[in-house]
């Protein structure tokens, strides 16, 4: 009997009824399929996968899938080809699914179309240019390519391999009954395997699990029968694909004629919601869930829903750990509550349980205390349990290690090809036997030597969980050396009492260290405690020390001090931080401050106004004062001004900040009328700067006279294909005389693969973070040029086509500013963290003008074609106008905050739009510098503001983009689910904008705001996308993106299907340019690259 003949069987019976119900929960109606749908799909698949797959010894077929309602059916169609399915899931980290599908050796996968970007970023070096695809309806199948794979499966006959298996089996640990050593389990044979599991590697490498038809059965047989299991039955799939009671909830309900419900994952993490869903809207008969996973519900929501007298749920099954104690189960049932509850017990490598036990009625009825665990129960049809001493010897009384297996009851391990029948596998779990009852201990990882005694830390655990205010609670034992208890209590003041309870019951060896109150306990995809990161909570904790009030101002002092070497990473024997301590001068970043502004606002459990730029700003001592102001503002705040050193503006070379040229003799007066070039500039973000070409292009009539004689692109960037000379800007009715682009192209069907190669590379010297800026003239454009800065306070202009470095240019300090050029096209200006705007000469990187801020300039300068000035803003919380031609100031405009991102000019309605770290909006006037409006986003706004004929749009470390009309009203928000410091870039037409978070997503929304798509990168997204056509005479766009892990994405922008991703060797915050096939990016391995962008046709 396989399991698919399980399923055909109940089909026969229940065509007609629902088998599997998938609700989205989002306000939709859930979906629902017959028996008939599922299995006909299933035929479907199975056919599907007959005719392309050609397999060669072993059958298996892998799953990459998120929980929908065709994945029974796709479980199905490959269990009927015949083939075992391995299910890989998507949100696993990709190096271990990668060793996963590599130690299987796997040669096809069927990937869901909704996660094709995901698999194949994810698995990029599996995929050749060549890699075979054919879709079917909602998948997509793969064959996978492996080279020099040391895991390769060895298929040939044979008594040699078998041989090998049996010396591999060693007798110590894992007993063969020697009359039947002769016999064995071979997955060579065709209907053998049903699925392909791996352990959790929790305890040392994952081990491969695979699982035959004869393995899983009987254990969906006896719960059919044990829990009754009839048509009318609805039974929940809690288990990820991954986890092996995953096969036992599909199966139990489909072989049965019940129905299987499924909700994505996201929904099982909100309790509350899910609780609902379960037993209020679907009337959930039959739960099998890990102890963590209803302990997540909250002993009120299990007494009140879950357990309740009116509850639907007639069975709860718990497994996967242990189980908890007698006392809290009585305490989460509801009074008059009938659920009959089970403890299940068994390993992955006997897949799946192996033991069962039903709590008698009058047991959770008792008031009588039990000093003993629950019981394992009985061993499920075909299973052998044995109980063995440290020298492999049967017990019958007393403790020792379990052994599971039985005649059937064996799973094929790692490279095993043949394995005895009867083969008992060790578990590592510990138990006791008394009066022929088996009780559970803990396991082997879990017995600890604690002040000279054995204690298992399950105890623990045991004894406060039975403690009313102790809603649930987990043990660690920190680098062996601290006991830690964690707790999830309503009442934070509890602690001291606990303490002293615990202490009442427990041995003195075993009273906890510390006890640690959480929110909620952290659970893995499995439903079992996550130990690493809860070792991560404590770590954070005791370097903390942090309670719900500060004991005073030299408490507050010292934790700020640990904050500040933690987020800076400085070395924890660094006993004190010197006062005058700047943050950006010590290693800290936009990134870096946002962690370390959410640290102390945790800390002191409040928000403090204008924090983040006083961080950006000043020294450690000026940032401990202004938070005391928040914290304890009644008492009086001394401050040694003297101490703390702000930007040392009085450092700066006397000789610059005059404004003198270092070159006296190049001096020569320039104005926006003398020695005026005709170029295109190429900045981040798509956006084009098409400046002095009307003149010359009016004589070859390619723009109307009545064109102004400079524009800037409002829209977006020019199909660059235009961009070879003489048709520059191209034939258009628009008065700016900016070239209408063409609409996306639509996905070329049958496009090949492009990749991307390194044509050349340039030393900086230091991280490169400012974005390259491009400048293309109009008659030649050979000479195309690629300014940038470094942290090395170098400043380079680069052949655009050779990397040939034309010259360079020391600067004051490190440059995170991104240039932009003057109006003639004779000079590059860019800003410098000295607080200084410098005009450089852009044909020498000759210094022509310095203009000092009172701060750092990070923010990047914008030029304004129709007047020539140039706008910038400052950490000093000002926004200038500079007229570069007379070396003055025009106008200096307070902005209320720190300004950082970049500013944005839009010709009609003339504006100029600024953001602040203190969370403002503000649209300038750029002939005077007067506020016409300005709106308060509420959080800091790193990503710099963005326009087009209609809107302005930003992005805002709340997780927001923000559209607004020119005239300040906000339109829409559209949310993430991580902060936005990536700016955003409209599509040609102006109908998308594409901008990335700090969720890892690249995200494509229209103008009203709705997602478009969205494509999940491998990190966090700093830098803004750059939309481009690709350079194959086609007219398709493209997107390119980077993410902070250094990888660089080219994605279809209409749909945002993966097109290439390339690897740089160090993290990139820069964002990319494109112009024609080469892309122009900054990293911070010190250099920067250009890599060629080859389609199909040019590799």
């Amino acid at each position: 009997m396989t399991l698919q003949e399980l399923v055909h069987k109940a089909a026969s019976c229940y065509m007609d009824r629902v088998a599997v119900c998938f609700d989205e929960c989002n306000n939709q109606l859930p979906v629902y399929y017959t028996y008939k749908t599922v299995v006909n799909a299933a035929s479907e698949l199975s056919n599907f996968l007959l005719l392309h797959c050609d397999f060669q010894g072993i059958r298996e077929i892998g799953l990459y899938c998120q929980p929908g309602i065709d994945l029974p059916s796709w479980i199905l169609g490959i269990l009927q080809v015949p083939a075992a399915y391995v299910p890989i899931e998507p949100d696993s980290p990709p190096s271990l699914s990668t060793y996963f599908m590599k130690k299987c050796n796997l040669k096809y996968i069927l990937v869901e179309k909704k996660q094709i970007n995901k698999f194949k970023s994810f698995h990029e070096t599996l995929l050749n240019h060549d890699t075979f695809t054919v879709e079917h309806n909602d998948l997509v199948l793969f064959r996978l390519h492996w080279k020099n794979t040391e895991v390769n499966l060895m298929l040939n006959d044979g008594k040699e391999k078998y041989e090998k298996e049996k010396i591999k089996i060693s007798i110590s640990s894992e007993h063969v009954n020697e009359e039947k050593a002769e016999e064995h389990m071979d997955l060579r044979l065709k209907h053998c395997l049903a699925y392909v599991l791996h352990t959790s590697g929790t305890t040392g490498i994952p081990k491969i699990v695979r699982v035959p038809h004869k393995c899983i059965v009987p254990n969906i047989q006896h719960f059919r029968v044990l829990f009754d299991i009839t048509q009318e039955d609805v039974l929940f799939l809690a288990s990820p694909l991954t986890f092996d009671p995953s096969v036992v909830e599909i199966f139990l309900a489909l072989s049965s004629g019940a129905s299987l419900l499924i909700v994505p994952t996201s929904v099982k993490l909100l309790p509350s919601k899910l609780a609902g869903i379960l037993f209020s809207h679907h009337r959930v008969t039959v739960l099998q869930a890990t102890p963590t996973l209803l302990r997540r519900f909250g002993s009120q929501l299990i007494k009140s829903t879950v357990l309740s007298a009116t509850t639907s749920l007639r069975v709860l099954a718990l497994g996967g750990e242990a189980f908890p104690s007698l006392t809290v189960l009585r305490s989460w049932r509801g009074e008059g509550n009938k659920t009959q509850i089970f403890n299940v017990y068994g390993i992955t490598e006997v897949s799946s349980w192996a033991t069962i036990y039903r709590i008698p009625e009058k047991t959770l009825n008792s008031t009588l205390k039990c000093e003993l665990p629950v019981q394992l129960g009985f061993p499920l049809l075909g299973t052998v349990v044995e109980v063995r001493d440290t020298n492999g010897f049967t017990i019958q009384e007393g403790s020792g290690q379990v052994f599971l297996g039985g005649r059937n009851r064996v799973c094929f391990l790692d490279d095993e090809v043949t394995v005895p029948l009867g083969t008992m596998r060790a578990t590592g779990d510990f138990v006791t036997v008394k009066d022929g009852e088996i009780f559970f201990l803990g396991r082997k990882d879990s017995q600890i030597k604690r002040h000279g005694k054995r204690l298992n830390i399950e105890l623990v655990q045991q004894v406060a969980e039975e403690l009313q205010q102790v809603e649930s609670c987990a043990v660690t034992w920190y680098n062996q050396e601290k006991l830690i208890l964690f707790m999830v209590s309503k009442d934070a003041s509890v602690k001291e009492y606990i303490f002293k309870e615990l202490q009442k019951y427990l041995p003195s060896h075993a009273v906890p260290d510390e006890l640690v109150l959480i929110d909620s306990l952290p659970f893995t995809s499995h439903g079992k405690i996550d130990v690493s990161e809860l070792n991560k909570i404590y770590l954070n904790y005791i370097n903390l020390k942090s309670e719900n009030k500060l004991s005073g101002k030299e408490d507050l002092w010292e934790k700020l001090q640990y904050l500040w070497k933690s987020t800076l990473n400085l070395p924890e024997d660094l006993l004190r931080v010197p006062d005058e301590s700047l943050f950006l001068n010590s290693g800290g970043d936009s990134l870096k401050s946002i962690r370390l502004l959410s640290e102390i606002e945790k800390l002191v459990g409040t928000s403090v106004p204008g924090l983040l730029e006083i961080i950006l700003s000043s020294s450690i001592l000026e940032i401990y004062s202004h938070i005391l102001q928040t914290v304890f503002p009644d008492e009086d705040v001394t401050f040694r001004k003297t101490c703390a050193t702000k930007r040392k503006l009085s450092d700066i070379n006397q000789e610059e900040a005059s404004g003198t040229s270092l070159h006296q003799k190049a001096i020569m007066t320039f104005s926006c009328h003398n020695e005026i070039n005709a170029f295109v500039v190429l900045s981040r973000g798509s956006q084009i700067l098409s400046l002095n070409t009307t003149r010359f292009l009016t004589k070859l009539g390619h723009c109307s006279s009545a064109c102004p004689s400079d524009s800037v692109s409002q829209t977006n960037i020019q199909n660059l294909k235009g961009l070879n000379s003489p048709v520059l800007i191209g034939k258009s009715k628009d008065p700016s005389c900016v070239a209408k682009v063409s609409e996306e192209g639509k996905p070329a069907m049958g496009t090949q693969k492009m990749e991307l190669h390194v044509r050349w590379r340039s030393d900086t010297g230091k991280c490169v973070d400012a974005s390259p800026l491009v400048v293309i003239p109009t008659f030649d454009k050979s000479s195309t040029t690629v300014y940038i800065g470094s942290h090395s306070h170098r400043m380079k202009a680069v052949d655009f086509y050779s990397g040939k470095v034309k010259w360079e240019q020391i600067l004051g300090d490190r440059i995170e500013s991104s240039a932009c050029v003057s109006k003639c096209g004779n000079f590059i200006v860019v800003g410098c963290y000295n607080g200084l705007v410098y005009v450089l000469k852009s044909n020498s990187g000759e210094k022509y003008w310095m203009f000092t801020t009172e701060d750092a300039v990070k923010s990047s300068a914008t030029v304004d074609p129709t007047t020539g000035l140039i706008y910038i803003g400052s950490h000093d919380q000002h926004a200038y106008a500079l007229d570069i031609y007379r070396k003055k100031c025009v106008w200096k405009s307070k902005c209320g905050g720190t300004v950082f991102s970049s500013p944005c000019l839009n010709l009609i309605p003339h504006h100029l739009y600024f953001a602040t770290l203190g969370g403002l909006l503000l649209a300038v006037n750029p002939a005077t510098g007067n506020v016409i409006w300005k709106h308060s986003c509420g959080k800091p706004l790193f990503s710099s503001p963005r326009c087009c004929s209609q809107y302005i749009c930003i992005g805002c470390v709340d997780g927001n983009l923000l559209c607004f009309t020119h005239f300040g009203e906000q339109v829409w928000q559209f949310s993430t689910s991580g902060p936005i410091f990536s700016s955003p870039c409209t599509s040609p037409s102006e109908q998308k904008i594409f901008f990335g978070s700090h969720d890892c997503f690249i995200y494509c929304c229209n103008m009203k705001g709705h997602l478009q798509w969205k494509f999940e990168t491998t990190s966090r997204v700093y830098a803004t996308p750059f939309a481009f056509h690709k350079y194959n005479g086609s007219n398709e766009m493209l997107l390119a993106a980077a993410s902070t892990d250094g990888k660089l994405w080219i994605l279809e922008s209409q749909s945002g299907q993966l097109q290439s991703v390339y690897e740089l060797p160090g993290e990139v915050f820069s964002s990319p340019v494109v112009l024609e096939s080469m892309l122009i990016i900054g990293c911070r391995d010190n250099y920067v690259y250009c890599l060629d962008l080859l389609g199909g046709n040019q590799k």
